[in-house]
């Protein structure tokens, strides 16, 4: 909840529109609703993982292309194949900098 809250408020002070969640059903249902341009997820989550809600994306046809980036303290080089093969776009392993986050939503929303 406190990373949710931080970043939740991290991304609006840099001018994101921002729909947070507390499980991965709820993720789910929130992006069903209001299709996103971008997802945040974190590998433990309640109910399902992150890695279960990045598969399930990814076999819905309108968020296939849509950038997840994953936010975990896994960082072995398994884990990180795991989340990839998941389809994750980008992996932030923890302790992260809340003040460089915005510049990698900005990279993969923004590219040069």
């Amino acid at each position: 909840p406190q990373i949710r809250r931080a970043l939740r408020v991290t991304l609006r002070a840099n001018g994101y529109d921002v729909a947070a969640a507390a499980t991965g059903e709820e993720g789910l249902d929130v992006a069903a609703v209001h299709p996103p341009d971008l997802v945040v997820l974190d590998w433990l989550m309640p109910g399902k993982s992150g890695i279960d809600v990045c598969r399930e994306l990814r076999r819905d046809p309108e968020l296939t292309g849509t950038p997840v980036v994953m936010v975990t303290s896994r960082s072995t080089v398994a884990d990180l194949a795991l989340a990839l093969a998941a389809g994750v776009t980008f992996v932030v392993t923890k302790p992260f900098s809340l003040k460089a986050f915005p510049k990698v939503i900005r990279g993969l929303l923004e590219p040069d």
